[in-house]
């Protein structure tokens, strides 16, 4: 049954919720069968359940203990989904610190999220995404 734009609202704010509180089973939860997760700028794309849940592995398992601080600095919503901007502050394995803007946009779908446009730079998405990013496809 297709979740009114109310709904939708909750449930991205359920996603975002669950991803920083390192609740997988709850942010897969949220995604349709076939989320797409495109990386902006670089022009890359992720499809499928199964490339989902290896991104959460690697951002639940290993991103998320690099992150020191996390800063929001807007939300808005438009019928098309729900936009999130941060400014992650991380410590990397090697004691350095790096600052991160990143904007996320959970994208509506009919009974869940279709899947999130993830805007950040290059390095920011390979520490992201790890080795999932090697395996997203150029966008067509």
């Amino acid at each position: 049954m297709a979740l009114n734009r109310d709904e939708m609202i909750a449930l991205a704010r359920r996603h975002a919720s669950s991803e920083r509180n390192g609740d997988m089973a709850t942010t897969l939860a949220t995604l349709e069968p076939d989320p797409l997760y495109e990386l902006e700028p670089v022009g890359r794309v992720l499809h499928g359940m199964d490339a989902a849940r290896r991104y959460y592995e690697h951002f639940f398992g290993t991103f998320w203990s690099f992150v020191e601080a996390s800063e929001r600095r807007a939300e808005w919503v438009t019928d098309e989904g729900m936009g999130l901007e941060n400014v992650l502050r991380l410590r990397l394995p090697d004691g350095s610190r790096e600052r991160h803007p990143v904007i996320g946009i959970l994208v509506f779908g009919k009974t869940a999220l279709a899947g999130e446009r993830v805007w950040g730079s290059e390095r920011l998405l390979r520490l992201m995404f790890g080795p999932v990013y090697d395996s997203s496809l150029p966008t067509v």
